[in-house]
């Protein structure tokens, strides 16, 4: 029997590395999908790319509550109840120290990373069954101090906070809730973040951060992937409450 026969799952995020890959392993396990990302193209285009019946998407911002209550009624729609909710969707924001830091840029990224993974929380518990698995995208950066990334770093700290507050009152009905927490992975987001940190020499940051994890390389999509798939079924059944470290062995 495949590893998620007969359950359901929502991915923010669903366009990005992390998500098109999670929800490849779903589908690939017997799981139905609903994939939520603000770009409505990006979704089209992941969902033709993952060649499943078994997927739909829905376009929203996951910062605004209005939308954040439409793909979870969406997600009633399509799918019933929810069994695992990867709470995925996440900003990097801009690289530079507080006192720089433009604060429409701090409000954005808290408003996505924290808001927008709190009002997932408020909408698609009610959703879920019982036994269900959340699974929220948190970071290394939220268990340490990186400079320059100030709003980042606070928001993924902030979804810890969030995880471990959830794990307790939804635990009566047996709904497991933990956080991942990757070293860098070879996405766009880290592109990104090599060039905020050495514009122009994305290249020398990137040789730069993987001096910093043991294992000598930045994390693979589908990897951090195979880590979530793990925490979404019944193979992690008793983990809840916890920080599942994905680093090449940064936190060692």
């Amino acid at each position: 029997m495949k590893k998620l026969e007969n359950k359901t799952a929502v991915i923010t995020g669903g366009a990005g590395s992390i998500g098109k890959e999670t929800a490849a392993l779903f589908l690939e396990e017997g799981a139905k999908v609903l994939l939520v990302d603000l770009d409505e193209k990006a979704l089209e285009q992941t969902a033709a790319e993952l060649g499943n019946e078994n997927v739909s998407w829905c376009a929203a911002d996951v910062s605004n509550t209005d939308d954040v209550k439409r793909y979870a009624e969406e997600a009633k729609k399509t799918l019933g109840s929810v069994d695992i909710f990867f709470n995925n969707a996440g900003i990097e924001g801009v690289v530079k120290p507080v006192t720089d830091y433009p604060e429409d840029e701090f409000d954005k990224v808290m408003a996505v990373n924290v808001k927008g993974v709190w009002s997932g929380n408020k909408y698609i518990v009610p959703l879920m069954a019982d036994g269900g698995s959340i699974i929220l995208s948190s970071s290394v950066a939220g268990l340490s101090g990186t400079p320059n990334v100030s709003a980042y770093v606070a928001s993924k700290h902030a979804i810890i906070g969030l995880m471990r507050s959830l794990a307790y009152e939804v635990a009566e009905k047996k709904i497991r809730v933990n956080t991942i927490n990757p070293s860098p992975v070879d996405n766009r987001m880290m592109r990104s973040l090599e060039n905020g940190f050495a514009p122009g020499k994305g290249d020398e940051a990137k040789k730069g951060f993987e001096q910093t994890i043991p294992l000598g390389r930045y994390a693979k999509p589908e990897e951090i992937a195979k880590a979530v798939l793990f925490l979404a079924g019944d193979d992690s059944q008793f983990i809840t409450g916890t920080t599942q470290v994905i680093d090449g062995g940064m936190n060692a």
